[in-house]
């Protein structure tokens, strides 16, 4: 059984049925039905048009369940007559399930828990182990957000920044448990690139590339973080960056900016330092203030004091973080570096000491607790 072809085809086939009436629940309810008798009877006997022969089962596995239950009575007048086998068009129907997916009466977990779901095609199992919670729990909130998409009527264009957002959101998960979350989200937003012509669109695909293709260098053998400045460069994809240097081109030429194209900009510039001493900090600066100008938050603002520290100099970097809400996360360990760049080791020692006890994660906590403990090591020789 091809898992990756069932995968695939799940979501125009779900999209399909909402689009002839079915609402969101008892759809997704029907293809997976109609997916159990896929694996239990394709091995022994491959139907010639997967596609066409899963909106078949589906569609009549909806209107069976229609038909038991009186209280769908009306939505399966609605419905009408059983559509022709065959796949139909897909690719509007498939944006048409990013929307449902990112809308906006979700909240962020939901709309990337149902996106994994019925868009991704992962099983309730997998999105629980990659989320970390019981699948009970993941089972409930998907079962929510299904019955809360319910019923909802497409009337104008979804919003592509939402869908956007929902998708950024699952590429930041990165990876855990048995599902690589970055590596999906990029499958997903490679599929939305594909049937819609939006800058934005690219300049997110470009952005998950760049960031993708330095995976390798981030982490040490033992699982430690390693900073940007001191990766090995030789272990980042240059086929991915080369790909997502181009498609963000592509997307500037357009002379339609936003925030994503903007991040990829940065990145693109990261990536294309031979060393991390021949960065080009004050363009980076130069895209930080455009980022401003398109998405105005404290992190933007956070990063950029960064890059002013490293293109003006660390007291330059200190005076622009002192604008700032001292409580946002990575601000101390932001003042730390900054501190350390201007020789002040001992308030740097001890601003990393006080950000490891505030990181959220194990291996941030022990890379700020080593650079603490290499500061006052270096202190007292």
């Amino acid at each position: 059984m091809d898992e990756a072809l069932l995968r695939s085809l799940t979501p125009g086939v779900l999209a399909l049925l909402v689009r002839r009436g079915a609402d969101f629940a008892a759809a997704e309810d029907a293809v997976q039905d109609a997916l159990v008798e896929a694996v239990r009877g394709w091995p022994a006997d491959p139907p010639r048009d997967p596609k066409g022969w899963l909106v078949t089962v589906a569609w009549r596995k909806f209107l069976d369940q229609s038909r038991a239950d009186t209280a769908r009575r009306r939505r399966e007048d609605r419905a009408g007559e059983e559509p022709a086998p065959g796949p139909g068009p897909t690719v509007d129907d498939t944006l048409r399930l990013y929307f449902l997916c990112a809308h906006p009466s979700l909240t962020p977990s939901s709309a990337v828990a149902l996106t994994l779901r019925a868009v991704g095609g992962l099983t309730t199992r997998q999105i629980a182990r990659a989320y970390l919670v019981p699948e009970a729990t993941m089972a409930q909130r998907i079962s929510r957000a299904k019955r809360t998409v319910s019923g909802v009527r497409f009337d104008r264009p979804g919003d592509v920044a939402t869908v956007l957002r929902v998708l950024y959101l699952v590429f930041n998960e990165g990876y855990s448990g048995d599902v690589d979350l970055a590596a999906e989200a990029i499958r997903l937003t490679r599929q939305l690139a594909a049937g819609t012509d939006h800058p934005e669109v690219a300049g997110l695909l470009a952005l998950m590339l760049l960031h993708h293709a330095r995976r390798a260098g981030r982490t040490a053998p033992d699982g430690s973080l390693v900073p940007l400045a001191e990766q090995d460069r030789g272990r980042w994809d240059t086929r991915l960056i080369a790909e997502g240097v181009a498609m963000l081109q592509a997307a500037l030429a357009r002379d339609r900016p936003g925030e994503f194209q903007a991040q990829a900009a940065i990145a693109a510039l990261h990536a294309d330092a031979p060393t991390a001493e021949e960065t080009d900090w004050v363009q980076i600066v130069e895209w930080y203030d455009e980022l401003l100008r398109l998405a105005d938050n404290p992190v933007v603002r956070l990063n950029r004091a960064v890059a002013v520290g490293e293109a003006d100099g660390p007291r330059a970097g200190l005076a622009a973080l002192a604008e700032l809400d001292g409580s946002l996360p990575r601000h101390t360990a932001v003042a730390a570096y900054l501190h350390e760049r201007d020789g002040d080791l001992e308030t740097a020692a001890r601003l990393y000491a006080e950000a490891a006890h505030r990181a959220p994660h194990l291996a941030e906590r022990d890379h700020l607790t080593r650079q603490a403990a290499r500061l006052n090591a270096r202190r007292r020789h």
